[in-house]
């Protein structure tokens, strides 16, 4: 029971969940139902920390209906509270005095406080976008780019990193190019479909130049070579919308896992050419796509195979070609001339 007190005593100081966890090595949800165990006995903190082990283990594996019963009731209180907080004048303190009107022996203002908070926080977690299989597919570069140095001369030549993930498995692909221009996010986009080994129904870039010529909320203007790309592959182009960030925070999330799974255990390789970074990209992306979620049992990797996979549209039979668009002029003399 000795890391039951340590709980105790870091929530006391205020410290959230995912900390505890952190700190002490217990997984989130043991952290969050010793904390309900000890809630739903209406001690305070301090009440439980001057108790010995035994006696901790003794009170919270002794099974106590009433202490049961007081927490169904304050947890059904909730939804009414969080719509009562909405009208004017009224907040935590005088919803406090109506619970404990109805409920004597309920729990004290600060415990009520601290259970609504991590109710509001289970409930904000539930509410998120549900991405269909096989739909979207998000697609972003680093911030922070790598780089690559000459052997002989070590001049340093940086690499962009291009980003994709798919909506419903997060399944992600990540890839070091030489520059943002047209012809190397095509191609990489391209690696990233035949990774995945199918082709969404839209692709989703943020408001890059090679994929989106003029950004517009209603109407952006889509680049007509990655058009073209799109085309050949037969999906759409859905550009993210300025000033919308929800509308890329799966791969802005993924560019923040990015930096701490495949950044951090290359930091201290020095690489001389692309093919040999990308290797080992390649390896801690695998790595990534197979460890299991925080909070779900399954992985990036088993999810896709199982529910996005067979989601995606096949193929083509042939890789994209960009296309030499050449530009004409027309001189005084009625001759049209095709500019390289």
């Amino acid at each position: 029971m000795s890391n039951l007190k340590q709980i105790i005593r870091h929530r006391d100081n205020g410290m959230a969940l995912q900390t505890i966890s952190k700190t002490l090595g217990i997984a989130r949800n043991t952290v969050k139902k010793y904390l309900q165990l000890v809630d739903s006995k209406g001690l305070t903190y301090g009440e439980l920390l001057c108790k010995s082990d035994e006696q901790l283990d003794t009170l919270l594996n002794d099974p106590d209906q009433k202490s049961e019963q007081r927490y169904q009731d304050l947890q059904s209180f909730f939804p009414f509270m969080e719509s009562e907080l909405k009208r004017t004048g009224v907040n935590r303190w005088v919803l406090w005095g109506e619970y404990r009107q109805k409920h004597p022996d309920g729990y004290s203002y600060s415990q009520f406080c601290d259970n609504y908070r991590q109710w509001r926080m289970g409930l904000s977690a539930s509410m998120r976008i549900e991405h269909l299989a096989g739909d979207k597919l998000y697609i972003d570069f680093t911030g922070d780019r790598l780089f690559i140095a000459d052997p002989v001369t070590g001049e340093v030549t940086h690499m962009e990193v291009f980003v994709a993930t798919l909506g419903h498995s997060q399944y992600s692909y990540v890839e070091a190019i030489p520059s943002q221009r047209k012809e190397d996010f095509i191609a990489a986009t391209e690696n990233a479909l035949h990774y995945f080994g199918g082709v969404p129904r839209a692709l989703v870039p943020d408001n890059l130049k090679s994929a989106v010529t003029k950004a517009d909320k209603y109407e952006p203007v889509i680049n007509p070579d990655f058009l073209d790309f799109a085309n050949h592959y037969g999906c759409v182009v859905f550009p993210a919308r300025s000033r919308k960030p929800q509308d890329k925070a799966l791969v802005e999330k993924t560019v923040a896992i990015v930096y701490s799974r495949i950044y951090a255990p290359i930091r201290n390789r020095v690489y001389h050419d692309i093919r040999t970074l990308n290797e080992d990209i390649r390896h801690h992306l695998n790595t990534h796509n197979c460890t299991p979620f925080q909070k779900r049992p399954e992985s990036r990797k088993e999810l896709f195979d199982r529910e996005e996979r067979n989601a995606l549209a096949p193929l083509p039979s042939e890789r994209y070609e960009l296309k030499q668009f050449k530009h004409a002029t027309v001189t005084k003399t009625s001759h049209i001339c095709l500019n390289p």
